[in-house]
């Protein structure tokens, strides 16, 4: 269910763009969305691991470095059937993890030195099987796809703003002033409607991780008290570093706020999470 939604989600903002793009320029505009989407995406599949490590300071170690956390993730690594990952350490005391790489061959999993000071080995190994099912399932690059097309929406919707605004004497004329109204309408519904759909992708992707993270590790709950234990702490001690373009890579929001920015997360509900695991735990086998 959670693969067909996120194929039906990435369907919807592929057609998004192919509109606006219509809306600014017509047959061409559609093909020129379709081209700058597919540049983009180049872009994102090789460069976006690279750009987002170096974004948080992560730095590489090996086995030398910290034999008990790189040991772990091998362990794991051949749990989930996966090539071992690049192993990365984010000096930053708020405690978050997350994984990037285009596939499972070229893919890095990152912690924060506040995540490995703060969890038990068994809870910090459920995280990292939950960063390792991103990783199997190829969450990195579908999340990349969704976030970089909602962007690329968004950019055009402030094409299309002015497009509206000084083609609104023709489209007056042709249309009765529908023309420049219905561009200005778009402009403005048509990201708001891309960053819903982006942050539905992520969040369907986040439960799909939760659960095969679950399994690689073996203990629904070690996750769960993770979860529980990361969602107090990273309130109390936010990611100042974080952004909201990379927000949707880590178990948990780096981002600090309110009802409002809860509303429009990339991430469910935690209760949720916590509470899909717990019943995983329990569950008649």
């Amino acid at each position: 269910m959670n693969r067909l939604k996120t194929t039906l989600l990435l369907t919807c903002l592929t057609l998004l763009m192919v509109a606006m793009g219509s809306a600014i320029g017509g047959r061409s505009g559609m093909v020129f969305a379709f081209f700058m989407a597919c540049a983009m995406n180049v872009f994102s599949y090789w460069f976006s691991d690279k750009i987002v490590l170096r974004m948080y300071g992560a730095q590489e170690i090996t086995e030398m470095d910290n034999p008990t956390f790189y040991g772990m993730v091998r362990r794991l690594a051949i749990q989930a059937q996966l090539p071992m990952p690049k192993v990365y350490i984010i000096p930053s005391q708020s405690p978050n993890a997350f994984a990037t790489g285009r596939n499972p061959e070229h893919a890095a999993v990152a912690a924060t030195e506040g995540i490995l000071r703060i969890l038990t080995p068994q809870e910090l190994e459920g995280v990292m099987a939950h960063e390792l099912s991103h990783v199997k399932n190829r969450d990195i690059l579908i999340s990349t796809i969704a976030a970089t097309i909602a962007g690329a929406i968004s950019m055009l919707g402030n094409m299309l703003q002015w497009a509206a605004i000084f083609g609104g004497g023709r489209h007056d004329d042709e249309e009765g002033g529908g023309g420049v109204i219905g561009g200005l309408a778009m402009a403005i519904l048509a990201p708001i409607a891309a960053m819903l759909i982006q942050m539905a992708v992520s969040r369907s992707r986040e439960y799909m991780a939760d659960e095969s993270g679950a399994k690689i590790c073996g203990n629904p709950l070690s996750l769960a008290n993770a979860l529980r234990k990361l969602q107090s702490a990273s309130q109390m001690l936010p990611m100042e570093e974080a952004r909201p373009a990379t927000a949707h890579l880590f178990i948990v929001n780096p981002l600090t706020g309110g009802a409002l920015l809860n509303l429009f997360s990339t991430h469910p509900p935690m209760e949720e999470r916590i509470a899909k695991l717990e019943a995983m735990a329990y569950r008649p086998r």
